[in-house]
């Protein structure tokens, strides 16, 4: 779980939530009780065995034969039966990833789905996920059913063996090169030996399951985070300007198409910054290269005249806080989730940023005002709310840089309005980069960017788009409703 704290947006993307589910979960019961078994018994079975087989031979080394030959020629079974069973395990492992897809999408979404009616369709695609796991299980433990019969035979063969020869033995010297005290030993060694030998049969077949399950675990902790600290880290972000120069940036390596093509684009400290454009045109990928969340692939991003690569993370993070696109909430309390953004902060504190977040009047609502419980995702709050609140959390946090990444869709014009006009008489040394879809959120911005295809498609102020930008003057036109068709 630590490990995957420190892995990048990159990296978590290629692995999927789903797959880190699994592997926290259900793998490691798998190596927990493998490694169990295998202290309890692993450990002192081949002593059992190695002790009894030396006691057989001391006795009679012509009898003792026969454990050794039998051992051998189980092993040999075993590790074929293994072999192949682990194949279908390891397949069977990445088909509950699916599955556990299935349920997290289901559950996340559960209002969806009702809203929609579409329980059948989710329990089809529940039941296919699963009887996939079902065919690979039943296959893998097919497989594993003649481990218990192979040693059943095997046992009743030695003892068989050991009676008819040790008994000829004794007949033929007159029980005088072969006794039956001896005989009766040979037997009970017989017993240790394929008693401790079962033991390690059903102790190889939860290693056969918990050596597949360590494998995907090793595998999340082998991947290293693309994000690292440079050698020698700044520790001081001097101020909030950014600069983008020459910027292209793609999702990963293989990807034909970049996201983000030959930005140059500087803000100065201070001033509000408003992006607009069509959905899928790169705003939000912008904006997460100012706090280092991804890397870009071409060119330099800069905070405070540094390369954002320079900052030491934490350091970089702290000084720009990013209310991201989907609001998140966590179970707790109001006042335990305001302080995410700054642990140490006061109740006086966290009154006066929420009243400049517009989430204060809302707050004192409520029965236990900031102590009211938020559940998880913050499902028993508004929409609008929550983009409050997530506002406040980032406020808290005192950053150079301020990103809003349309955080304020939910909220109604008029509270859009009086957040962004406390932003400009509150926090005015802070750079405020605001990405929105209405234009009412952005016409006051110091500079306004517009965005097309992953390009800067202009620049200016809100006239000077107006007059000079096509873009944004459909997009303006559109939103109040002043000519035009939908097609155009």
């Amino acid at each position: 779980f630590a490990h995957i704290q420190t892995l990048s947006f990159t990296e978590m993307d290629t692995l999927g939530t789903s797959t880190l589910i699994t592997r926290m979960t259900s793998d490691l019961n798998q190596v927990q009780s493998g490694l169990n078994l295998f202290l309890r018994l692993f450990l002192r079975s081949p002593f059992v065995v190695f002790g009894a087989m030396i006691m057989a031979f001391t006795i009679n080394a012509k009898l003792a034969s026969i454990y050794l030959v039998a051992v051998i020629i189980l092993g040999g079974c075993l590790v074929l039966i293994m072999s192949r069973a682990s194949n279908y395990f390891s397949a069977a492992f990445k088909k509950y990833d699916d599955l556990n897809e299935s349920v997290q999408e289901n559950v996340s979404a559960i209002r969806v789905v009702k809203a929609y009616v579409r329980e059948d369709y989710e329990s089809e695609k529940f039941k296919k996920a699963s009887g996939n796991v079902q065919d690979l299980l039943l296959r893998a433990e097919k497989v594993l059913s003649f481990n218990s019969p192979l040693m059943m035979a095997t046992v009743y063969t030695c003892i068989l063996l050991i009676s008819w020869l040790g008994a000829r033995m004794i007949v033929l010297s007159g029980a005088t090169s072969f006794t039956t005290g001896e005989l009766m030993s040979m037997l009970t060694y017989c017993t240790n030996i394929l008693t401790s030998l079962m033991m390690l049969s059903m102790v190889f077949v939860m290693i056969t399951l918990a050596s597949e399950s360590a494998k995907r675990i090793v595998e999340v902790l082998e991947e290293k985070s693309s994000l690292v600290n440079p050698e020698n880290p700044v520790y001081e972000v001097k101020d909030g300007s950014v600069d983008f120069e020459n910027v292209s940036f793609k999702y990963s390596e293989k990807a034909e198409k970049s996201a983000l093509t030959d930005i140059n684009l500087h803000i100065d400290s201070g001033m509000t910054v408003g992006i607009i454009g069509g959905t899928g045109v790169g705003k939000t990928t912008l904006i997460q290269l100012i706090s280092r969340l991804y890397d870009v692939t071409e060119g330099t991003v800069k905070v405070g005249g540094r390369d954002v690569r320079d900052y030491d993370l934490e350091v970089l993070r702290n000084e720009v806080a990013v209310v991201l696109q989907k609001n998140v909430l966590f179970s707790g309390t109001i006042s335990e989730n305001l302080r995410w953004g700054n642990p140490d902060a006061t109740d006086e504190e966290l009154v006066r940023i929420c009243k400049l977040a517009q989430a204060d009047e809302f707050i004192q609502s409520f029965p236990d005002k900031y102590e009211t419980h938020i559940e998880q995702g913050g499902n028993n709050v508004s929409g609008g709310q929550k983009q409050r609140l997530c506002i406040a959390r980032a406020l808290l946090k005192k950053p150079k840089i301020l990103i809003l990444d349309d955080s304020t869709s939910a909220v109604d014009t008029k509270t859009d309005a009086l957040i962004r006009n406390a932003f400009r008489t509150e926090i005015p040394g802070t750079t405020k980069i605001i990405i929105a879809q209405r234009i009412s959120s952005v016409d006051s911005a110091d500079l306004i960017i517009v965005m097309d295809g992953g390009k800067i498609d202009g620049m200016g102020t809100h006239e000077e788009l107006l007059k000079d930008n096509d873009i944004y003057r459909e997009i303006y036109y559109s939103q109040n409703n002043m000519g035009g068709d939908n097609n155009e």
